[in-house]
């Protein structure tokens, strides 16, 4: 008879299938990942580790730490808002739009990850409304990262900041509708996605609220929607975070690192915060955020 040493080694071994480990490979291969971003931005001499070292030192990068945290807390817990909660505030400490998206983008590849993969394990991904989102939302995200580096900054910078003024007002009206669910297969999700996609490069940020809130809008299942929205986020994070990084290079690494290391420890204050605030009053609050910072970067513009 085996005994209780043998009963546990069966549990581990049940426990510790391929696709464990592999989120095991993703955990360790992001963690290598963030910390090697500086160097590799800038080489191993001695004169860049003291770049490197002056860098995680400054204010931006402690700042932007402070605005991954606030703003994967604020994704966490409602399933979107992540890049627009970042750019919002990157704009607002007067990164220029390329830049807010780029570092936006290329921090999401470490997020959406790890929110497509714990969708895609438990079963919230529909693999016909994922296959139908991936290649269009691609298509929109690289084609927005070519217009955004290719127009001077300061010129599209109001129509960013408009951009997310509206999408804070529209998660702020979400907040207060009542979605009825359907079981007919979503109505014209190519377009939706390119739209996403497009958009979402543009203004750094805006796929799960414009993807998200049409789907289940129009009355799509809450979770799967969601689910496979997330999964394929990744997808589009890392097709922009590629073309920023060909089209305009590797720019503002502080702030990336700074987003990547915020949003590792807003995991669980996320998940405190889900159960102790209903999700409808932080639509309300990141509405209000949202709407307000935007405001103020218009005034800013053209007061």
């Amino acid at each position: 008879m085996a005994g209780p040493s043998s009963a546990a080694a069966v549990r581990l071994t049940k426990r510790t299938t391929p696709r464990t480990l592999a989120l095991m490979g993703l955990v360790a291969l992001v963690v290598i990942a963030a910390a090697a971003l500086p160097l590799l931005a800038y080489g191993l001499d001695a004169g860049s580790v003291h770049a490197v070292t002056e860098g995680l030192t400054s204010r931006g990068f402690w700042t932007a730490v402070a605005v991954g945290l606030a703003a994967q807390t604020v994704d966490g817990a409602l399933g979107m808002a992540y890049g627009i909660t970042s750019t919002t505030f990157l704009l607002s400490t007067g990164v220029p739009p390329a830049a807010a998206s780029a570092s936006v983008h290329v921090a999401e590849i470490f997020t959406t990850a790890f929110s497509g993969l714990s969708h895609w394990r438990l079963g919230n991904v529909d693999g016909a409304l994922f296959r139908r989102l991936l290649i269009p939302g691609v298509i929109g995200a690289v084609a927005g990262a070519t217009l955004l580096t290719s127009v001077d900054g300061e010129v599209i910078k109001p129509f960013v900041s408009v951009y997310l003024l509206v999408m804070g007002l529209t998660i702020l009206s979400k907040a207060f509708r009542t979605l009825k669910t359907r079981r007919e297969p979503p109505r014209a999700v190519v377009p939706l996605a390119l739209g996403g996609g497009f958009v979402d490069a543009i203004g750094g940020g805006g796929w799960g609220p414009v993807v998200t809130t049409t789907l289940v809008g129009a009355g799509q299942d809450p979770r799967t929607s969601i689910g496979s929205v997330n999964a394929a986020e990744f997808f589009v994070a890392l097709a922009s975070g590629l073309s920023f990084t060909l089209l305009g290079g590797l720019t503002h690494w502080t702030t990336i690192a700074g987003l990547v290391v915020g949003g590792l420890f807003a995991a669980p204050i996320a998940a405190l915060l889900v159960r102790v605030i209903p999700a409808r009053v932080l639509m309300v609050v990141v509405g209000l955020l949202i709407a307000s910072l935007s405001l103020v970067n218009l005034a800013g513009l053209f007061g």
